[in-house]
């Protein structure tokens, strides 16, 4: 059963006010199928030829790319996109529809050089958040001619930190998008490497930010470079200096120059799966009241 069949359904139960054991055993059936079709892996995965290396520790999974975007497309909402994901990493014992859930999508390889990383303990991060809101509130009327919800970044979710032995760097925004109630949470991780860096972001709502940042230390070591690709392998006579700076990739320079659509995405992406947590609590509320009927 996709998103649109689940809005169908519930359409159906809300308007007719039919409560009965028989509504929620289907609804439970239709979710433990989706739920049982996927196969998650374990231990060391390989992507991208050798590029990227995925080490899954104890207590998380992955999916791969093609049931990802399965996921993404089919039952998320979003709109087929070429490479939208190499995979999602999630906790165990998590399933693709529970209500208070997040998954961290891997974006991808993004070889835009080797960013030297100086600048990370200059940086004013109030400054630059400043900055990045002006930048959004000036972006809003673009998106609102296209369509488009507006976007307020409200602040850091998570204030930005760079890990210079690891060379890796997270952060998290918290981000409201035109009147909904709950806010989203926009968590960024970039892995830094010879040519360039692996790209994670998180599915998820401000709701979640307890469980996402509980385990951020161990997320953030997930993903790494393979053989020859890491930061420590930089070749000063051979490879390219990328013009980023830590402080733009926070910024969001690169997510600049990918295109309006790739921003589209991303946003998609949250919303899809606020509306499947609604659903989820509808029917928590449905199941509540004939319990109470039954009473």
């Amino acid at each position: 059963m996709n998103i649109k069949n689940f809005i169908l359904f519930l359409s159906m139960v809300l308007y007719a006010d039919i409560v009965s054991s028989q509504t929620i055993d289907e609804y439970q059936q239709a979710i433990d199928s989706i739920e049982n079709s996927f196969s998650y892996e374990y231990g060391t995965i390989i992507l991208q030829n050798g590029i990227i290396k995925i080490t899954v520790p104890p207590g998380f999974k992955y999916l791969n790319a093609q049931q990802a975007e399965r996921v993404l497309v089919d039952l998320w909402g979003n709109p087929k996109h070429p490479d939208m994901t190499l995979g999602f990493i999630l906790p165990e014992d998590q399933g693709i529809l529970d209500e208070h859930s997040y998954v961290f999508n891997i974006d991808g390889y993004n070889k835009i050089g080797y960013i030297k990383d100086d600048d990370a303990k200059s940086i004013d991060y109030g400054d630059l958040l400043k900055q990045m809101q002006e930048e959004t509130k000036a972006s809003n009327a673009t998106r609102i001619k296209e369509g488009y919800e507006t976007i307020e970044l409200v602040g850091w979710a998570t204030n930005p930190y760079y890990d210079k032995k690891t060379h890796t760097l997270h952060w998290a925004e918290e981000l409201k998008f035109g009147n909904q109630e709950v806010n989203t949470l926009n968590y960024k991780i970039r892995v830094l490497g010879r040519y360039g860096i692996i790209e994670l972001n998180a599915i998820a709502s401000m709701k979640e930010i307890g469980l996402v940042s509980g385990n951020i230390s161990s997320i953030v070591n997930i993903v790494q470079f393979g053989e020859g690709y890491a930061y420590k392998d930089f070749n000063s006579n051979t490879d390219d200096i990328a013009k980023w700076t830590i402080g733009g990739l926070v910024a969001g320079k690169i997510l600049a120059k990918a295109g309006f659509f790739a921003v589209v995405l991303k946003v998609w992406k949250i919303i899809a799966i606020a509306v499947i947590a609604a659903i989820g609590g509808i029917f928590k509320s449905i199941k509540s009241k004939k319990d109470r009927n039954e009473d």
